[in-house]
Parts: structure tokens; C-alpha cells; sequence
């Protein structure tokens, strides 16, 4: 069986990942800590796509230099975009206020600076980047979005990151009060992966 590695150290990410790839095929995702990678990756990129390949590339080059075989490494890069605050926090959502800031302090902030701004200007998105690196160093990249609105208030008990103040009109609510069966069958990861898992057949079957 050929090995995914799927470059984060996010939980919640790979629970994600592994629900939305389960028939993905003959393959087995694992997290870089079981990989045993370990790897600093500065995404110095301009793009989601940049960034994601950026990663990819680096934990290809470190599963290679471990004398692992018969893998393909998948990397994502995604972020939240509010197009009031200039497509803030973009490209640089994990990064915003610091690494290690809470993302209830940086859900706060964002509805803060959108104080008084009326529905019809709180249009935001999702977007996600899932590059693929092949062990022969082949590259692919599927990027996708999920268009909602900055709600109002932080709501809701699933999901992580900015999921509590982002609203999905399809269901009226915000995207953390959604069940995860269906945040996973819509979400900009969901439709990403979706398409990296045609790819995967496709191109690296």
C-alpha cells in the first residue's frame, strides 16, 4: 500500500483529511510525526499554491533523505479572507497576531474591526491549496474555495481556526455549528481534496 504523507502537525486538519480521503483508493495517510518527519518549513510563498508546494516539496526532500520509498507527499495551504479587511487574514491566517495566539483572540479581533459593517459588505471565504509531490518529485496542485459571509458573532462547537465566525448561507449558520458530516462534504478542503483525489488517480495511479 503506497503512504500519503500529509505535511501538518494540525489534528484536527488530519481528521479531516483522512474522513474526506477514506476512499481515496490504495493508499494510507499518515502525519508527518508518524512519518518521522520533522522539518521547519518557511512558506515564504505569495500564493496558497506556493505555499502548499513550498511544504510539500521540503517534506519530499526529508522522507527522501530518510530512505523512504513508495510514498507522495500532499501539503495544504488555506486561509481566511474577509473581503472588507482587504482579504485579511489570506495567506496569512495561521500567522495572524502570531503563531501563537488563540484563534478566539483572533476571531475577536476580526469581528472587531468589522463592527458596524452592514451583511451585504461581510462577504468572506475559504480557500485551500492541496499540492502533490510525487517521490519522483512530480507536482500537482487543486485549489478551491467556500463562500460565506463574517458572521456576526462566534458560534458554535465543531470544527477549528476561524470556522465559529464564518456563516454558510446554504445553512444558515456558522460553519462551527455545522455536524462535521457536513462540513466535510462542503468545505474548501473538502472540495480540494475531492479534486486532489481525481488527480491521484489520474496522474499518479
Amino acid at each position: 500500500m503506497k503512504q500519503i504523507i500529509f505535511a501538518t502537525g494540525n489534528e484536527g486538519k488530519m481528521k479531516e483529511v483522512r474522513e474526506i480521503m477514506k476512499d481515496a483508493g490504495d493508499y494510507e495517510i499518515i502525519s508527518m510525526k508518524e512519518a518521522g518527519i520533522k522539518t521547519d518549513v518557511e512558506e515564504n510563498g505569495t500564493s496558497y499554491s506556493e505555499n502548499a508546494l513550498i511544504k510539500a516539496r521540503a517534506v519530499r526532500e526529508e522522507a527522501v533523505r530518510n530512505g523512504m520509498t513508495g510514498f507522495l507527499v500532499m501539503s495544504d495551504d488555506s486561509g481566511f479572507e474577509v473581503d472588507k479587511l482587504n482579504k485579511e487574514p489570506g495567506i496569512y491566517s495561521a500567522r495572524y497576531m502570531g503563531e501563537d495566539t488563540s484563534y478566539d483572540i483572533k476571531n475577536a479581533e476580526i469581528l472587531r474591526r468589522m463592527e458596524g459593517v452592514p451583511w451585504e459588505d461581510r462577504t468572506a471565504r475559504f480557500v485551500c491549496a492541496i499540492a502533490m509531490v510525487g517521490e519522483d518529485g512530480r507536482e500537482e496542485v487543486a485549489e478551491a474555495t467556500f463562500e460565506g459571509f463574517c458572521a456576526y458573532e462566534i458560534k458554535g462547537e465543531y470544527g477549528f481556526g476561524y470556522d465559529p465566525i464564518f456563516f454558510v448561507p446554504e445553512y444558515g449558520c456558522n460553519d462551527a455549528e455545522l455536524l462535521p458530516e457536513v462540513k466535510n462534504s462542503i468545505s474548501h478542503r473538502a472540495k480540494a481534496l475531492r479534486m486532489a483525489r481525481d488527480i491521484l488517480a489520474d496522474k499518479f495511479a
